[in-house]
C-alpha cells in the first residue's frame, strides 16, 4: 500500500516553479506509477488543502557524459498541482520566496 510520503517524493524548487506559486500552482516529483487522483489525494492529506486539478509529465531519460564515461539520467514523473481559489496556500513554499 502506498502512503502519501511514497507518492510525493519532493517539491521541485526552480525559478519557474516558484513563479507559479503566486497562482496557487505547485510542482512535485512523484512516484512513477502514481495516478492523478492518487496525487491529488496525497497533496490534500499532506498539506490540508483542496486540489482543483493535477497535470503530470513523464520526464524521459537523457544521455549525459562525464569525460569518457557515458550514461543516462534517471526517468521520473513531475506533477503540477492547481489548488482551488478558496484553498489556503501551501506554507512550505511561502518561506521560499
Amino acid at each position: 500500500m502506498k502512503t502519501v510520503y511514497d507518492i510525493i517524493r519532493r517539491p521541485i524548487i526552480t525559478e519557474s516553479s516558484m513563479e507559479m506559486t503566486d497562482s496557487k500552482r505547485y510542482v512535485f516529483e512523484v512516484l512513477n506509477g502514481a495516478t492523478k487522483p492518487e496525487i491529488a489525494e496525497a497533496v490534500e492529506k499532506m498539506f490540508k488543502v483542496k486540489v482543483a486539478y493535477v497535470n503530470t509529465i513523464s520526464m524521459k531519460k537523457k544521455p549525459k557524459r562525464m569525460g569518457v564515461h557515458e550514461g543516462y539520467t534517471s526517468e521520473w514523473k513531475k506533477a503540477i498541482v492547481q489548488l482551488t481559489e478558496d484553498s489556503e496556500s501551501i506554507e512550505f513554499f511561502e518561506g521560499m520566496k
